[in-house]
């Protein structure tokens, strides 16, 4: 069955309230790790989880920032608007984040009907000085806005945020955020600005962790994905076909690439959803180059990957890696800032990946897919014990160390 057959209704639990985490740890790592291993499940937690990787194994993390995304400007009314950052508009984050008068962004807006025209303005202080922030409603999108943000205090934008904005939790934290949650849901290791959710799968880590895996000859290595709103993305669509995969901008450097190409013949895990999709994206946008070296547009789009005329090709991730550094080297580039789309699902083959580290998903989510695509039917026997066991679920949740199954099959009902 192609992806774009599977019913969404086929990945459904019940998640109780109760069993939704709304606020994280004392301790980071004392979060409950379920390991699932050859269809054996058991319990530990992440200050042991270098105890369930063999030596000589690479994990790969994100590190990307969480950015202070959600802005809250009042009308003379009294009216409140709520500003949602999601990416910058026809420019790269580093660039946006070190402009010092303007900068455009695509949004969110919450009360979007309330404010029909003119700029709204906010009062931030900075040193005992305030500082006057304006916004424009540029232009409306499908399911978003482009607005426009002028300021005179000759900062950056990225002091704009620290000063004006608040931490974006996730919609299923019923709560608003704390100061405590400035430092709580940023991994340690938070680096590039430019996420509006957190990885969450690195939160778990600590530097007791990171020491332990050292010890045991167990690899840490970097790449950059940030973290889109998409991600929380409810699937309304009763087939994946008719569901718009989100795309994120990704960031890896050359040494990176070649640490993965190093790695082959050992263990490779990803640490969250997102270093899992950067690392399978890198493999395709290879698999292009090998194909055609002298294109120029090597994103990956939703559906790329279950194309025959990339799917059928035999080509090793080794082979795919290497294409991807000549590629780079013909272009001068040391470091590739792309997008990708990639949806990962039941019908996927991983090419670079044998394990992933990762929460505990929303029911009917994208991410419980990418879940289903590595384990098949066994999701649900995971899911399963993880509820019974009193997991702790969603972003700062307990999490699960998912050794990927070579070979299964997935039960399909058939829909009348």
């Amino acid at each position: 069955m192609h992806p774009r057959q599977l019913a969404i209704s086929n990945f459904a639990y019940d998640l109780p309230d109760s069993q939704v985490a709304l606020y994280p740890l004392s301790k980071r790592d004392d979060a409950k790790l379920l390991i699932y291993r050859e269809g054996e499940i058991k319990t530990s937690t992440y200050q042991h989880i270098a105890d369930y990787i063999p030596a000589g194994s690479l994990l790969l993390f994100n590190n990307t920032k969480v950015i202070k995304a959600r802005l809250f400007f009042q009308k003379a009314s009294g009216a409140v608007i709520e500003i949602f950052l999601l990416e910058p508009y026809q420019a790269e984050y580093s660039q946006t984040f070190s402009q010092s008068a303007t900068a455009s962004w695509k949004c969110f807006i919450g009360g979007a009907a309330k404010w029909k025209e003119g700029e709204l303005m906010q009062i931030v202080e900075k040193d005992g000085h305030p500082i006057q922030l304006y916004v424009q409603k540029i232009e409306q999108q499908t399911e978003a806005y482009i607005v426009s943000f002028r300021w005179d205090a000759g900062i950056s934008f990225a002091e704009i945020l620290e000063l004006a904005g608040n931490i974006p939790l996730p919609p299923y934290i019923k709560r608003a955020a704390t100061e405590s949650d400035k430092e709580s849901y940023q991994t340690i290791y938070a680096e590039q600005q430019g996420s509006v959710a957190a990885p969450t799968a690195g939160l778990h880590f600590t530097e007791n962790v990171f020491d332990n895996l050292k010890h045991k000859k167990i690899a840490s290595n970097f790449v950059t994905l940030h973290v889109g709103a998409g991600t929380f993305k409810p699937v309304k669509a009763a087939f994946m076909e008719q569901h718009e995969m989100h795309s994120e901008w990704m960031d890896v450097c050359k040494a990176t690439i070649q640490a993965l190409i190093d790695q082959q013949g050992q263990q490779i895990f990803a640490v969250g959803t997102t270093s899992l999709r950067t690392m399978e994206s890198l493999y395709w946008m290879g698999v292009k180059t090998i194909l055609n070296p002298a294109c120029t547009d090597i994103a990956i789009q939703q559906w790329d990957v279950y194309e025959p005329s990339l799917a059928n090709q035999n080509i090793s991730a080794s082979q795919a890696l290497h294409s991807l550094l000549d590629w780079m080297e013909l272009q001068s580039l040391q470091q590739i800032i792309i997008q990708t789309q990639i949806f990962i699902a039941p019908g996927y083959s991983f090419r670079v990946a044998n394990g992933i580290v990762t929460n505990f998903h929303q029911p009917q989510s994208t991410l419980l897919l990418l879940v289903a695509a590595a384990i098949g039917e066994d999701w649900k026997r995971v899911y399963s014990y993880a509820l019974e066991n009193k997991f702790r679920f969603l972003s700062y949740g307990d999490g699960s160390l998912i050794y990927f199954k070579k070979h299964f099959t997935l039960e399909h009902p058939k829909v009348e």
